[in-house]
């Protein structure tokens, strides 16, 4: 069997699992709040402006950095792959269910119930809405590139990573949309759907048909060529996303600044999600007989989020200011110590599934 050239499953073993800088993104992620904040409160007049480089309402400096962001990662994956799915068709059943029937949805009620109820009294009234759509749209799509990462860290099989992330990105260019749309229906949201349909043509579809064909650049070039590249070209997508976040929160810097409860009450619902999605995942998969090394990308992959498609679609459809917006950046800041911790249960919990 031809592991596909993707420079990611094949050079696992050679490869550091974790990077220094991807190890500590959430560190990160905590300085360009406080950069961020910093600046919009010193510099209001410069965002002020940044906040009007906008076209069919895409600000088009953050439409820019999402390019760089997503663009790299979604040259990694392998549609061609995509016949390997009848290798493991059981993990990827499971998998399947969790990403579309189970997670957005839970996390449509998990929001419900904790900020429009539970934690409501605690929270800025006219911004409810706004976090809940934010925690729908970030359950609304799995993850596509740090899933990499994870499985690699679980000696999980690489070839049925790559296949069911290929999968995953082929249903969200026609899922996404509609799954959004019905979420924020069903939360009494009003949908702006030219705007939400914008977001899906300009972050997943555009996106996608690009990394596909600069793939097919570099791989012509060889395969050492094309890693190469990557490896140079893979940081760009961290340093857009953190330059994402400075400008999100020189806008959002003055709701935090009054209430920095905001962000530990947003925390909550997320977290519930990653580790109920990740055990339904890991359980149903050792009920149906699947390997470890399938279960644990299936239980990551059913628990971790596209955030950077997450953050652009909430910024186009509600705006830097929007609770929405910063719903998503709460995602990315946990991300990374929180998927750490699954990847180190899944691992210490191998002889418990393998005894089934």
């Amino acid at each position: 069997m031809n592991i596909p050239h993707t420079g990611t499953a094949a050079n696992a073993v050679q490869k550091p699992a974790i990077s220094f800088f991807e190890r500590f993104l959430s560190v990160w992620v905590a300085l360009c709040i406080v950069t961020g904040i910093a600046l919009g409160q010193v510099f209001p007049g410069v965002f002020q402006s940044i906040g009007r480089m906008e076209y069919a309402q895409v600000n088009l400096p953050v439409g820019l950095l999402i390019w760089v962001m997503i663009i790299p990662m979604l040259v990694k994956v392998d549609f061609g792959s995509l016949h390997e799915v009848r290798q493991h068709i059981k993990g990827i059943g499971v998998t399947l269910v969790v990403n579309w029937l189970v997670k957005p949805f839970s996390m449509a009620f998990l929001g419900w119930l904790f900020i429009k109820h539970v934690f409501a009294p605690l929270l800025p009234a006219a911004q409810l809405d706004s976090y809940v759509a934010g925690l729908i749209l970030l359950a609304a799509a799995p993850c596509t590139a740090m899933v990499f990462v994870w499985s690699r860290l679980t000696g999980g099989d690489p070839l049925f990573t790559l296949s069911q992330v290929a999968l995953n990105d082929s249903i969200m260019v026609l899922a996404f949309a509609p799954l959004v749309g019905l979420l924020l229906g069903i939360s009494s949201i009003t949908v702006p759907w030219a705007t939400l349909l914008t977001s899906v043509a300009l972050y997943i579809v555009i996106p996608v048909l690009l990394a596909q064909i600069l793939r097919k650049l570099l791989l012509a070039r060889g395969k050492t060529t094309f890693d190469a590249l990557m490896a140079k070209i893979g940081p760009w997508s961290i340093t857009a996303l953190l330059a994402t976040l400075v400008l999100l929160f020189a806008f959002q810097g003055e709701a935090i600044i009054e209430q920095p409860l905001v962000i530990v009450l947003l925390a909550v619902p997320i977290l519930i999600q990653v580790f109920f999605n990740a055990a339904l995942a890991y359980g149903l998969n050792r009920a149906v007989g699947e390997k470890h090394n399938i279960a644990c990308p299936s239980a990551l992959i059913g628990a971790s989020n596209f955030f950077e498609l997450a953050v652009a679609t909430a910024i186009g459809l509600f705006g830097f200011h929007s609770g929405a917006a910063l719903a998503t950046v709460v995602g990315v800041l946990i991300e990374v110590p929180v998927m750490l911790l699954v990847v180190r249960i899944v691992n210490r919990s191998k002889n418990w599934y393998e005894c089934a």
